[in-house]
């Protein structure tokens, strides 16, 4: 058996029908030329070939007696892969948007938790006669980085799939699930072993919070006590809200080359472009809602904690506060506010990275923190209470080059994540063969018009790139071309957008 960290077994316990704690992600695939076989029977064929790259394919969940520790992953010798891979047709015409709203669909129910945590959908019905495939996986076994290293082993690098070895026989148990004693034995042993750790981790953890309570003044070299942002509350805004079990999604794409160049140019870095383009669409957004907060907006930007190479299938993140500078109009000084929050934050996470700890003793915690979770959430506290961060915003680094998924090609490969409580929209983007995915998840009853939000998007990255190529400072030659949309078109009203034919919209100069 496999134990859950603490911090894996915490997207387990927090998860209540309100906050599904998986994430997920959208392929749409180009067949092959001449394509006439069933592709959902392909993929199957194709995944339960490779079922045992991965051990998140194949294992599942063992509770503990009374909930009075973590479960632990044992294997599953009855795996039922027509549950895990389904066939949808979609309605005609087919549109971008009905392909957002059945995601948005999928992406609401919970995980079989007596099952592996991961399910697949082959879609099919699309007008432009592409096939989508929508994934997910519970978040307890994996992170963003991890769900690459997944990715890798699920997916090629050329339209013939690579030949897998077949796995080696092994041994049936015979048993659905562990005994108590077994269970009672192996939490004792494990919750040992972490208090074990946690003991001599103590003077780095220690030492991370005199950097982070009493920072260094360069100027005097003395420290001093200053309340860390993490502990400062954020704007209230329509966003920050309670959330319920059913999803909104949108998705649109960027061309990374031109915002790389707009990171050159401004002397920031890709993840600052980012944040600044999601704080361009945040800040007009509210303003039709008439939410112009005096405070900058907040986003919780995840920092992985893994070391160079590690592609262990676990969860190793940690979370920095960075201001959006929602208070400033211009996007280019709004930019460099960003850039200086995200380094401030960044140096902080560096100088604690080494004391955060992934594993941790949780004897007795799964039952309270799952009653504290679902009373968090049914009592709306958020809908009242001011939060940490107005929105969740993920960098997730993917493959420059075309993949294929049982022989067909990935045209565009988008991110599906989660909302919470008080924080109602995730935007994590995707870095894909030459362009950037924005995945833009939210809870519908906060954001139905998520489309809108998303279109807004491409008007800031078009803005910013404008700005940017007008600065005197910068040379001609380095100054960023704008964004022009290519297929996309922002309306005030959702009601009134009009969606081209083709499942990926993308701006492009």
């Amino acid at each position: 058996m496999d134990h859950l960290s603490g911090m894996d077994a915490s997207f387990l316990h927090l998860e209540t029908p309100e906050m599904p704690m998986h994430v997920g992600s959208l392929m749409v695939l180009d067949l092959p030329e001449g394509h006439a076989g069933d592709f959902y029977e392909d993929v199957k064929r194709h995944v339960a070939r490779r079922l045992h790259l991965a051990t998140v394919f194949q294992r599942k969940l063992a509770l503990m007696p009374f909930e009075l520790a973590n479960p632990v992953w044992v294997d599953d010798e009855d795996l039922d892969i027509d549950h895990h891979i389904r066939h949808i047709i979609m309605p005609r015409p087919g549109t971008p948007d009905q392909l957002e709203r059945l995601v948005a669909r999928l992406h609401s129910p919970l995980l079989d938790r007596s099952r592996p945590l991961w399910e697949l959908a082959v879609i099919e019905g699309l007008a432009s006669g592409q096939v989508a495939v929508y994934s997910k996986v519970h978040h307890a076994a994996i992170d963003g980085q991890a769900g690459v290293a997944l990715a890798t082993a699920l997916l090629d690098t050329e339209a013939v799939p690579r030949v897998i070895k077949p796995p080696r026989p092994r041994r049936r148990t015979n048993r659905y699930q562990l005994g108590v004693a077994e269970l009672a034995g192996a939490a004792l042993s494990n919750t040992v072993r972490q208090y074990v750790k946690l003991v001599k981790a103590l003077p780095a953890v220690a030492r991370a919070a005199r950097t982070v309570l009493l920072p260094l003044n360069e100027e005097t070299g003395k420290r001093k006590f200053t309340l860390p942002r993490s502990l400062r509350l954020a704007p209230k805004t329509p966003i920050n809200v309670a959330i319920t079990n059913q999803r909104s999604f949108a998705t649109r794409s960027l061309p990374l080359s031109e915002l790389k160049q707009m990171a050159k140019a401004s002397g920031t870095s890709l993840n600052d472009v980012v944040l600044a383009i999601c704080a361009g669409a945040l800040r007009r957004y509210l303003a039709e809602y008439d939410c112009r907060p005096p405070k900058p907006l907040v986003a919780g930007v995840p920092v992985s904690l893994r070391a160079k190479d590690n592609t262990d299938l676990n969860n190793q993140v940690s979370f920095i506060l960075v201001g959006l500078a929602t208070d400033i109009a211009d996007p280019v000084e709004r930019l460099m506010a960003i850039h200086a929050s995200a380094a401030a934050g960044k140096k902080v996470s560096g100088e604690v990275k080494g004391a955060i700890p992934t594993d941790f003793p949780s004897f007795g915690a799964p039952w309270l923190m799952s009653g504290l979770a679902s009373l968090y959430g049914r009592s709306r506290l958020a809908d009242s209470l001011p939060p940490m961060a107005n929105v969740i915003i993920s960098n997730v680094p993917g493959p420059q080059f075309p993949l294929y998924l049982a022989g067909a090609r990935i045209a565009t490969y988008a991110p599906v994540s989660i909302p919470a409580h008080g924080m109602a929209l995730n935007i994590t983007v995707q870095s894909y063969n030459g362009v950037l995915e924005f995945g833009l998840t939210a809870c519908r009853r906060a954001l139905p018009d998520i489309g809108d939000l998303a279109d807004y998007l491409m008007d800031a990255a078009q803005d910013l790139g404008r700005r940017l190529a007008q600065r005197p400072a910068l040379p001609l030659a380095e100054a960023p071309a704008p964004i022009e949309a290519a297929t996309v078109t922002a309306v005030t009203s959702s009601r009134k957008r009009k969606r081209a034919a083709a499942p990926r919209r993308t701006a492009s100069a």
